[in-house]
């Protein structure tokens, strides 16, 4: 790794004094733990220093959170709420160009994707600040002498635990469902890539947030978010990531007894029929290798092609996926670098995992020449089978992988055949057909014709082993918010 030159500012948003700690009650903190590296996966050039926030350090940002809870934000107006929300989306925006530099540095993604994700964040404050004064409850007549009503109230502070993929998009997606409905929160980043979530809470101070009702704190998963996650005064978790992590998560939070959203990843199948627009089917799977240089959970990554189109099929996709361009993010390719050289193995082991299973490799899947980061040219693999590792485990990384099929009862099949169950996709001109494969497929989402779809307002989480709970849309506010139920008496007092 290659250090930055001394004294060298890294963005005008960030503390440089010394090693990055938290942003928390409005202002930056130092935490305590052991000093951590941030670089660019693209120049392995080292950006930041952060140090593993300790347990008193996250229960420092937990107090804040909760005294900002208890004092202002939790009996703040909704319609005010919203105003605050509203003011945070436009600093977004008016941000965009320096955070989405801060991104791609920091993540390695084309610029293009970084300036998407800052706007998508904005929308996100956006859409809930839309929201936040249309929560409302249900009228239950009742069956006797007695009627009731329902409310949504906020749980308290809310800890999240986001991913390195899309850092900033991934915390303003948790966070302004959160917000809008009166909690406060404390974020952990992912160790790789905190510096534009960091930058984020001093922006929504700037815009009127109280502070602390925002803080997030740097550091490792076993370490700052294992502390966050058994905090007593954290009453309902969020975490995206792995199922392992996602497992140990719920694990602490059963001891709790307090709730979680857990997004777990996927091998999301897309079903291609013969009758599919070609074009658009083939386009759906090379972006599945280019969004993050295919890190994301929501890829689809096990193309389902019936046999008598398979061959036509990969051999387009291949043709595409060839043409894309590999590069430093700020170059703004089609693909930038894996996060790290510990992901560059995964995904190098899991090509020539399939390969000795017997499948081919139809192009990538190799190391560019002239670059120095942690970058591979992206691949597709035709010849899967279902069972093998490229089709059954989540590689997070620039890898396609074509699957034949006879007849639909097969295809649905292979997509179920999984311990996943994110999304799907269908592909066809039988929009009738198309209808009744979405109704048996086990996805939390399904996309007919296009991939990826939807926006912040089509609510997101899987099935099976992709997850619990919902993100997204208006759904999210149910989530991040506990129903109580109120009943009445009809029946007159003794005066």
């Amino acid at each position: 790794m290659t250090a930055s030159p001394a004294g060298t500012r890294l963005d005008p948003y960030l503390d440089d004094s010394g090693p990055l700690g938290g942003y928390v009650d409005g202002d930056w903190v130092p935490t305590h733990g052991e000093p951590i590296t941030v670089e660019d996966p693209a120049t392995r050039v080292e950006l930041a220093t952060v140090r593993d926030a300790t347990p008193d350090d996250v229960g420092a940002a937990v107090a804040s959170a909760r005294a900002a809870y208890t004092s202002a934000w939790r009996d703040t107006r909704p319609a005010d709420r919203a105003q605050v929300l509203f003011r945070i989306a436009a600093v977004l925006r008016e941000h965009a160009p320096g955070l989405a530099r801060l991104e791609t540095l920091d993540t390695g993604k084309p610029l293009r994707q970084a300036r998407s994700d800052v706007a998508t964040a904005a929308r996100y404050f956006e859409f809930y600040a839309g929201a936040a004064d249309k929560l409302y409850g249900d009228v239950i007549p009742g069956e006797g002498d007695y009627w009731s009503y329902t409310l949504r109230e906020p749980y308290g502070v809310v800890g999240h635990v986001t991913p390195w993929n899309s850092p900033i998009s991934q915390m303003c997606r948790g966070v302004a469902p959160c917000l809008a409905v009166g909690n406060t929160v404390v974020v952990k980043p992912s160790e790789l890539t905190p510096l534009t979530s960091l930058v984020a809470a001093r922006l929504f101070t700037e815009a009127g947030l109280p502070p602390g009702a925002c803080n997030v704190i740097a550091g490792r998963g076993p370490t700052a978010g294992a502390a966050l996650v058994r905090h007593p005064d954290v009453a309902h978790v969020a975490f995206t990531g792995s199922v392992p992590t996602g497992r140990e998560i719920l694990r602490m939070a059963a001891e709790r007894i307090i709730g979680a959203n857990l997004e777990l990843g996927g091998k999301s199948p897309t079903i291609i029929l013969p009758d599919a627009d070609m074009a658009t089917a083939v386009q759906a799977g090379a972006m599945a290798v280019v969004r993050n240089a295919g890190q994301s959970c929501f890829a689809t990554t096990r193309l389902l092609v019936h046999r008598s189109v398979e061959a036509e099929y990969a051999q387009r996709l291949a043709d595409a996926v060839a043409h894309l361009s590999v590069g430093p993010g700020l170059d703004d390719p089609d693909l930038g670098p894996v996060a790290s050289a510990q992901q560059l193995r995964k995904v190098t082991d899991a090509i020539e995992s399939g390969r000795r299973e017997g499948a081919t490799v139809a192009v990538g899947g190799t190391r560019p020449a002239g670059l120095d980061g942690y970058f591979i040219t992206p691949a597709v693999l035709t010849g899967v089978r279902n069972d093998m590792a490229v089709a059954r485990q989540e590689i997070f990384g620039p890898v396609q992988t074509v699957i034949a099929f006879d007849d639909l009862d097969e295809a649905v099949a292979l997509a179920n055949d999984s311990p996943y169950g994110l999304a799907a996709g269908v592909f066809t001109r039988d929009i009738a057909v198309a209808h009744r494969v979405a109704r048996q497929l086990e996805a939390g989402q399904v996309q007919i014709n296009g991939y990826p779809l939807g926006g912040v307002e089509t609510p997101f989480g899987g099935y099976k082993s992709s997850g619990l709970g919902r993100e997204k849309g208006l759904a999210a506010l149910e989530h991040y918010t506990q129903l109580k139920t109120v009943i009445v008496s009809n029946s007159g007092g003794p005066w």
